[in-house]
């Protein structure tokens, strides 16, 4: 895939237009974080050249100013909310994303617990991370949040929450996912800041929608396919048209909201600071696109695949045909279909001639291997042992795992742990290429090829167990799926 994205110049230019609008608040500022910090493989997708962990990067150019708040909604801990990607709970979260920051050198000032309304639970995991060491403070629930002003802007709304202490110009409000009360605590932190003298400010960090891209760019059209489970919704910010002139992009929750943060602003401060959602942000990414063709084409691709996650989550009863709906009207605004990733054409082709559930694989170069189910492999375990043969330029009629070393392995699944399916899983086909690599030089060699599939683009004819898929994840292979079951069970 082409670069099309300037990285380097991402992580300098975002630090220093962040130290800009630090400055322009008497040196201290609110920064809501939005996204995610370490791992944004999204933006890696749509922006090629973007490393998923660049904004983390960005952050360690400015170690020495920041300090880290990471917020948690009650309502979330109570109810034991779960980060699917993760596979962890929210409280979980809370403690990797401390973990992460001060493995990396960064300043964690405090957790804030936000809604609160005396959840045991939320007291519990209160107690817990002050006996880390970790400060906690409490936000309340505020009646009428966020359209009641004068009420949250008063001793009975953001005066009642706890003010967190802070000791330096930037403090970025974080958290494990969406609902935890970011914007809030930053507002309440500048209403006690104004009651004590300080001058502070506010600002909102999110990668997309680009703000300065067009409307119906493939990168925010992307974001939106992204977000179709929210029905976030792109759309041209009239109050920055208004007040420039020109266009700029935002998307449908920030642009209804900011009459209201104005208003809260005004009460705050005696007038607002900013004239436009687009005015708050402090987004750099459009500013660092070096070849926007390169963008547009892996953003494209994006949106398949968004769809036929959407269409994969549908099947398993975990989605809407709401978001289906949603990603297929982006695809016609888009001009593209299915048949538009390649590898899905090759898979449904192979399951075709072989009439069984394949898989099929774009390597590097463009070439494009496939697999088929057997006897002793899964399809998407036979890809593999082909994608690693045509890397290490090894013939394909020599066996990297001798049939003679996979019986055993089906022997101990069915026989022992009482499995149905004899064949081996993609995890299980490379813990044997892994013990034959240390006596066989072709195993080796193939196994040495598993790096390289890091980005290659993935399909198979039917839906993949959790197994197989997440040692896809792991290798980085971007997978889609069909939206069949290879076998119609009630129960898996």
């Amino acid at each position: 895939m082409k670069t099309g994205f300037d990285n380097q110049k991402y992580e300098t230019t975002q630090s220093e237009h962040i130290r800009q609008r630090i400055s322009q608040f008497g040196n201290k500022l609110y920064l809501e974080f939005g996204g995610k910090l370490f791992d944004d493989y999204h933006a890696s997708r749509v922006l090629p050249g973007f490393a998923p962990d660049s904004k983390l990067q960005m952050l360690m150019q400015l170690a020495d100013q920041a300090e880290i708040v990471v917020a948690i909604n009650a309502a979330d801990i109570e109810k034991n909310k779960i980060r699917y990607d993760l596979g962890i709970t929210y409280d979980v979260d809370v403690l990797r994303l401390i973990q992460s920051f001060q493995d990396r050198g960064l300043y964690v000032g405090s957790v804030v617990i936000t809604q609160y309304t005396g959840q045991p639970a939320a007291d519990i995991f209160k107690d817990k991370l002050e006996r880390m060491g970790i400060r906690v403070y409490r936000h309340y629930r505020i009646e009428g949040y966020p359209n009641n002003i004068l009420t949250i802007v008063s001793e009975n709304g953001f005066g009642k929450n706890d003010y967190i202490e802070t000791s330096r110009p930037l403090v970025i409000v974080t958290a494990p996912g969406p609902g935890s009360g970011k914007m809030a605590t930053c507002l309440s932190q500048l209403y006690h800041e104004n009651r004590r003298g300080i001058k502070a400010g506010y600002a909102k960090f999110e990668t997309f929608p680009i703000w300065n891209l067009p409307l119906k760019h493939p990168v925010n059209l992307a974001y939106e396919a992204a977000t179709a489970d929210l029905n976030d919704v792109n759309m041209i910010d009239p109050f920055h048209l208004e007040a420039y002139g020109e266009t700029a992009v935002n998307y449908n929750r920030d642009v209804e909201i900011f009459p209201v943060l104005g208003a809260i602003f005004e009460g705050i401060y005696g007038s607002n600071p900013y004239k436009s959602p687009t005015d708050m942000g402090v987004n750099m990414a459009g500013s660092c696109i070096i070849d926007d063709e390169a963008c547009r084409e892996a953003s494209l691709q994006e949106i398949i695949r968004r769809y036929y996650h959407a269409l994969n989550r549908l099947a398993r009863g975990e989605g809407s045909q709401a978001e289906v709906y949603k990603i297929e009207l982006l695809m016609k605004q888009s001009r593209i279909t299915a048949k538009d990733r390649k590898v899905a054409v090759a898979a449904n082709e192979k399951a075709e001639q072989s009439q069984s559930p394949a898989a099929a694989m774009e390597l590097p170069d463009g070439r494009i291997v496939t697999g088929k189910t057997s006897s002793l492999l899964g399809s998407s375990a036979a890809l593999l042992l082909n994608a690693v043969k045509a890397l290490g330029n090894i013939p394909d009629d020599i066996h990297l795992i001798a049939p003679s070393a996979i019986e055993p392995i089906q022997k101990l699944k069915v026989n022992y742990f009482g499995s149905k399916n004899p064949r081996l899983h993609t995890d299980e086909v490379l813990i044997a290429l892994s013990m034959c690599a240390a006596t066989d030089e072709n195993a080796q060699k193939a196994l040495d090829q598993l790096s390289k599939l890091k980005g290659c683009q993935a399909h198979t004819s039917v839906m993949l167990s959790n197994v197989d898929i997440h040692t896809f994840q792991r290798l980085g292979v971007e997978l889609t799926s069909e939206p069949i079951f290879e076998h119609n069970k009630i129960y898996r």
